[in-house]
């Protein structure tokens, strides 16, 4: 028998001076219209994709189901089904107000950022598509309509031999040509054989030359046929990176994505500011308020939120609304199931300042079949207008690639 983490004690959860449950708030007004509906039950089902991404269902006394995703990884599932009692008898149109109950109610366990702020992600996205089921419009709708009907998507590429530039040059014309993408993203945080001390975050003249040599390949092979990104997964020092960025700026990269760690704002201010190489930053930091020094001190020339990750659909619409202040646009780190991408392109069409949102699954041939719907077309996501999210889940596929161990979550 597995521990019951719906009754784990915690002071800080059951009693908080800015507690916001609709019974202490006082929101009790009938609201007529078929809008008068409670959450009954949180359920969650992991799925063992090129990630092990959590899926989110939210159940309520009508009959209508919502389904999202949290960010993937150990420890969402659990927290999940810690705050299933906070949503219980809950009205799921009032999504900003339980979003915000959650990260009160969660604050001792860390919902400032980390796996908890991810789970709440992950039932924010599920209450998205459960209220515009109820209210019968397309998520988007409810982040305040649209600026456009398609979102582009760019493909994150990998090579059975992501050192060799010929190869990677050979993938990026497969993908543009085959596949029909125009916006792609390879890594450069791979080994050159120059290696001297991989823990010291020091790039030597000849390593930095191997990545060149990786992006020159890239960029004149496609040429204007395809934008083409370069990520580095927070691997460098901050010297290395303004060595790296400088030495980039020759060739048309779209932008440079996380190339010192993200725990220091000022390295990164100095190094997005040493370079005219666009520098990308955002999956790991959380929540507005993190993303708030990037684009205050101007650290960063595109912001890259991870939206099942941050705090969900809304939460990256007010950082797009942050960033459009700075006039920085928005390309969203996305490596998730059907579920969480469609979310993330809701996002993308209606903040004004969407660039991109990625795709990091081309190589898993099942990606698709977990939806019913077609999502992604010739690099481009439609967005749907049925109610909700617009996907619906293919339990059978669900099922077939649960994680070992993992219960399938109800039916809707």
């Amino acid at each position: 028998m597995g521990v019951d983490y719906t009754r784990l004690h915690d002071p800080n959860a059951e009693y908080t001076m800015r507690e916001l449950s609709a019974e202490t708030m006082g929101v009790t007004r009938e609201r007529g219209g078929g809008r008068d509906v409670e959450i009954t039950d949180v359920q969650t089902t992991m799925i063992d994709g090129n990630f092990p991404w959590t899926l989110v269902r939210i159940y309520t006394d009508a009959g209508i189901v919502g389904t999202g995703e949290a960010y993937w990884g150990a420890g969402a599932p659990e927290l999940i089904e810690r705050m299933a009692p906070f949503l219980r008898g809950e009205n799921p149109l009032d999504i900003d107000r339980l979003t915000e109950h959650l990260v009160q109610k969660m604050s001792g366990e860390g919902s400032i950022g980390g796996v908890t702020v991810t789970a709440i992600s992950g039932i924010e996205v599920a209450l998205h598509d459960l209220a515009g089921k109820i209210l019968e419009v397309p998520a988007y709708q409810l982040l305040g309509g649209k600026y456009r009907d398609e979102v582009r998507v760019y493909c994150d590429c990998h090579t059975e031999d992501e050192a060799d530039p010929i190869a990677c040059a050979d993938e990026a014309e497969r993908v543009v040509e085959d596949l029909g993408y125009d916006a792609l993203k390879f890594d450069l945080d791979v080994p050159s054989g120059h290696e001297k001390d991989r823990a010291n975050r020091h790039l030597r003249k000849p390593e930095i030359e191997h990545k060149a040599s990786i992006v020159e390949a890239i960029t004149e092979r496609v040429g204007s046929r395809a934008d083409v990104a370069f990520d580095c997964h927070w691997t460098f020092s901050g010297g290395s990176a303004k060595r790296l960025a400088k030495r980039l700026e020759e060739y048309d990269v779209w932008w440079l994505e996380d190339p010192v760690p993200p725990e220091n704002h000022d390295v990164q201010r100095e190094v997005t500011q040493s370079t005219t190489t666009p520098i990308t930053v955002g999956e790991n930091v959380y929540r507005k308020h993190g993303q708030r020094r990037l684009l205050e001190e101007q650290a960063v020339d595109i912001i890259a939120p991870d939206m099942p990750k941050v705090g969900g659909m809304r939460e990256t619409r007010k950082i797009a609304d942050l960033a459009d202040l700075y006039y920085v646009p928005v390309a969203m780190h996305n490596v998730a199931s059907p579920v969480a991408t469609m979310a993330s392109a809701h996002v993308g069409a209606a903040i004004s300042n969407s660039l991109a949102v990625e795709y990091h699954s081309y190589e898993l041939e099942w990606w698709s079949d977990l939806v019913e719907e077609d999502v992604i077309e010739d690099g481009y996501i439609e967005i749907p207008e049925e109610p909700g999210l617009g996907v619906t889940l293919d339990l059978d596929t669900v099922e077939e690639h649960m994680v070992e161990g993992e219960e399938l979550f109800d039916e809707a």
